[in-house]
């Protein structure tokens, strides 16, 4: 695939993924521009995680280059990690604190002090906690924990959010939760590189299948 290196958005070219002494991918090349989506797709396996956490600066490519906006994005670092939210597969929670105690931590650490306490308060009513507010994080149900990871990306807005499998755990009411966040989402200009192994509907979405053969 030919990637046009000078478009707005985020894009990859020719990457190559090793990780210890196995190849995971190769080649891998994909443009997402703002507005719209990707979906990854392949086996287990096939380096779906692992193309997440490349393009969340959490692994280094092995080969290739990460475009922000048609720039390299391993030039600035600090100013590209900004730009975006990564929820893997990991809650990542402090169970000894309550829903809004560890969703007012990730806020403060990524949004305006002086908004926190209602933009807070906003993503847990989005995410169906309001309710739950004061529980400790230990005592939610693996949903309710799911949901939580989430509303992060609610409570701390960047433009482009990276997604490893989001809606695993969640009933069907939470699913349509998170499509209707992820619509809003892209409606304001905002990117998503998503995993998934189920059918969620993903705004202006393009498909990449890892794990096929060229």
């Amino acid at each position: 695939m030919v990637i046009d290196v000078s478009a707005r958005g985020l894009a990859a070219e020719t990457l190559d993924c090793v990780r210890g002494e196995r190849t995971v991918f190769t080649g891998v090349d994909f443009a997402v521009a703002p507005g719209s989506s990707l979906v990854l797709t392949g086996a287990n396996g096939s380096g779906k995680s692992s193309l997440l956490r490349l393009l969340a600066g959490l692994l280094n490519p092995a080969r290739g280059r990460i475009l922000w906006d048609g720039e390299n994005v391993a030039e600035d670092r600090a100013a590209y990690s900004a730009r975006l939210r990564y929820v893997g597969h990991q809650n990542v929670l402090k169970p000894a604190l309550s829903v809004t105690e560890n969703l007012a931590f990730w806020a403060g650490l990524h949004g305006d002090p002086r908004t926190a306490n209602r933009v807070v308060a906003a993503a847990l009513e989005r995410l169906g906690l309001g309710h739950l507010a004061e529980v400790p994080a230990q005592l939610l149900s693996a949903g309710q924990r799911r949901r939580l990871a989430l509303a992060r990306i609610a409570a701390a807005p960047a433009p482009l959010w990276l997604l490893d499998e989001p809606t695993v755990t969640l009933d069907r009411e939470s699913v349509a939760t998170v499509e209707a966040l992820m619509a809003d989402h892209c409606a304001g200009g905002g990117l998503i590189v998503v995993a998934t192994h189920i059918g969620l509907k993903v705004p202006n979405a393009a498909v990449l299948t890892l794990g096929e053969a060229a």
